[in-house]
């Protein structure tokens, strides 16, 4: 029953006995308490026990009313932070939350700490709960979803799977997305920015890949030098090869496997040039210089080069100089594995 309705029912019953009882005798009771005398008429000596019946009665409920309200509120309010965590769990973003009551809480508490993973979408869901899972769910079957559109751009963090698996999407069917992630590799997380590089370097041309040669890696790099042919050469030049020697660290096989390109595109001398400067500045580039040297039969610049170092060093390219020495038919090939040549660096 409602407060209003009780106090109503309650009055007019007080009122109806009252008038009934000073109806029947409308005479005076005196009563003497501690010393004093209350006289009143014999119907308000009637009434007066359901009086404060009522009182203690309105009182009663309006305590526990009041307090049976800031307990709706308090669930209300963790209801709301209840939607708010499963929220940060759904878009794999789990954060603490605060709860008035105890009992969810102690339940909660695991859900600042959990990320939610939807096999299929939830019918009856909160607005906001429907349309992150709506996202998640087009995300998962490959799409690519415009984060900031859905006004979600603030939620995920570099290195959110979610955000993540979204931005390996948008590489698959935007072409202008893997240099964008180039301009800008600190935004994204190393899995996005390994995939960007690598549809970069199945690509583009060594001019364009210039100016991210500091966010290079020498596997695309490879992959780059793989994709020449005789009626493509990307555009590699050796001004453009020598900014890539200078960002990347370069083993001594990957200077072997780069002069075996390289000869086949540039000319004798720019090619000498070229690793003539970079063995200078670093000796894993020695073993590729000496055989561009061999490779161009410039025997004469190969016994000056083994002048220059110790005896102890290149010995299988020494052994193979003075074969040829002796005899001009022979072949490195039949003499020297060059992709084993840099097992050890100075071996040969």
């Amino acid at each position: 029953m409602r407060l209003g309705v009780y106090v109503f029912a309650a009055l007019a019953l007080i009122g109806m006995v009252g008038a009934f009882t000073y109806a029947m005798n409308p005479d005076y009771y005196v009563m003497e308490v501690m010393g004093i005398n209350f006289n009143f008429p014999i119907a308000l000596w009637v009434v007066l026990p359901m009086v404060l019946l009522f009182l203690f009665t309105v009182i009663h409920i309006f305590f526990y009313g009041l307090k049976n309200y800031f307990l709706v509120k308090r669930w209300v309010k963790d209801t709301n932070t209840l939607e708010d965590a499963l929220y940060w769990s759904l878009v794999n973003e789990p954060k603490k939350q605060k709860y008035s009551i105890d009992d969810i809480g102690d339940i909660a508490c695991i859900l600042g700490k959990a990320s939610l993973d939807l096999s299929d979408n939830v019918e009856d869901l909160s607005p906001r709960l429907s349309h992150a899972v709506n996202i998640i769910q087009k995300i998962k079957k490959g799409e690519y979803v415009d984060i900031k559109e859905e006004k979600m751009s603030k939620v995920f963090n570099v290195g959110n799977p979610i955000l993540v698996q979204n931005r390996l999407n948008r590489l698959k069917t935007d072409e202008t997305f893997p240099e964008d992630i180039m301009r800008s590799t600190s935004e994204y997380s190393p899995v996005v920015q390994a995939q960007a590089l690598e549809v970069f370097a199945n690509k583009e041309n060594f001019t364009n890949a210039k100016k991210y040669a500091k966010v290079f890696d020498i596997k695309n790099f490879l992959v780059m030098l793989k994709r020449m042919n005789p009626e493509n050469n990307l555009e590699l030049t050796p001004e453009v090869l020598t900014d890539f020697v200078e960002a990347l660290d370069f083993t001594c096989s990957d200077f072997v496997k780069i002069a075996l390109v390289t000869k086949k595109y540039f000319t004798p001398e720019e090619n000498l040039t070229l690793f003539r400067k970079i063995q200078e500045e670093n000796e894993k580039a020695q073993n590729a210089y000496l055989y561009l040297l061999f490779d161009y039969e410039l025997l004469e610049q190969v016994a000056i080069y083994f002048e220059e170092h110790e005896d102890n060093e290149f010995t299988k390219f020494r052994a193979f100089y003075e074969l040829k020495n002796m005899n001009s038919r022979y072949r490195m090939e039949d003499i020297i594995d060059i992709h084993s040549v840099c097992r050890k660096t100075k071996e040969y």
